[in-house]
């Protein structure tokens, strides 16, 4: 009989290449989002019948409950980078963790995946990395036997990061930077699925894993990078820590006067304390390494999604040959 995980978050854009692994490796696969009817894409990762989207809350006890009716096991996906409206950081990444990991443990799951991040720490200013370490311990204390995946940040076709900055790029002859000098060590989104899908089949131990990719590099220099790609020149401003803070608290309080009319997803306070600390691995963890798998690098993945930013689009290496010859 086919296995079955629940994945809460999985329609997300990590949740969805987990989703995909996990079809691939044979297990039926239970996609619970908040809005399913925006989720039936998941389904195309299966045959019939076999991936499919399902409604939940994960501030709901019996709507997680149902999610998890007959799963074996489990991977929690759900995070946000600001809050807004009744999703808050407290609720999301620590309540609604520990929700998960608490029906899972009285349904007799042992197995759970949590997906985190690097930089979580129960004593950070952050309130983004405070709840995702009071998460990280909830989980524990209820499922033991877990793995936590604490990603740097994540890239791939559908990520938030080279796409944003790069439609900056496209838009106009500045691109303003928070923490230039941050340095990062970005880690491709199916990389992390594959620990994910280790951790579901048994081969990882239980216990935290970071996930760094093979490169380490400043915020400056990823944008450098995303530039180079996209075939376009921008001037890279480093916004200094004291106006970020500035920025950010006047967007979150417009936000709060407009009573969410105004959604901030410019720049928020809490991001602005986050990118103050630099996101890699710190080495007293285990990662990649330990689960066998071999990250991939940028130059690898960034030309297969940014080239529609590049001013010629697809057409781009075309052009470029034409001008070889030429010459």
């Amino acid at each position: 009989m086919q296995q079955l995980v629940t994945i809460f978050g999985g329609s997300g854009f990590v949740g969805r290449y987990i989703a995909q692994r996990m079809a691939k490796a044979g297990w039926r696969v239970r996609v619970a989002v908040r809005r399913p009817n925006e989720a039936h894409f998941v389904r195309m990762y299966g045959a019939v019948g076999q991936v499919e989207p399902v409604f939940a809350n994960i501030r709901d006890d019996r709507s997680v409950e149902a999610a998890l009716m007959g799963a074996d096991a489990v991977v929690n996906c759900v995070g946000i980078l600001a809050e807004a409206g009744k999703n808050r950081f407290d609720a999301v990444q620590t309540e609604g963790a520990e929700r998960i990991a608490r029906i899972a443990a009285g349904m007799g799951l042992r197995r759970m995946v949590q997906l985190s991040a690097i930089g979580a720490d129960a004593e950070s200013e952050s309130d983004y990395a405070r709840t995702k370490a009071l998460g990280e311990g909830a989980v524990m204390r209820h499922m033991p036997e877990a793995v936590i995946l604490r990603p740097s940040i994540v890239f791939g076709p559908e990520d938030q990061f080279f796409n944003r900055f790069a439609a900056m790029a496209r838009i106009g002859p500045v691109l303003p930077v928070v923490g230039a000098e941050t340095r990062f060590q970005p880690v491709y989104v199916d990389d992390v699925a594959a620990a994910a899908e280790a951790a579901l089949q048994g081969k990882a131990a239980p216990g935290i894993y970071e996930l760094g990719g093979p490169e380490i590099a400043t915020f400056r220099e990823l944008m450098q990078q995303m530039l180079r790609e996209i075939r376009r020149r921008a001037l890279i401003v480093a916004v200094p820590f004291a106006v970020a803070r500035f920025m950010g608290a006047g967007f979150d309080l417009l936000q709060t006067i407009t009573f969410g009319l105004f959604r901030n997803t410019v720049l928020t306070a809490d991001q602005v304390r986050n990118l103050a600390h630099d996101n890699v691995a710190s080495g007293d963890l285990p990662g990649f390494e330990a689960l066998g798998i071999e990250p991939t690098s940028m130059d690898a993945v960034l030309e297969d999604y940014l080239w529609r930013f590049r001013p010629s689009g697809q057409y781009a290496q075309i052009k470029e040959s034409a001008r070889n010859l030429r010459t």
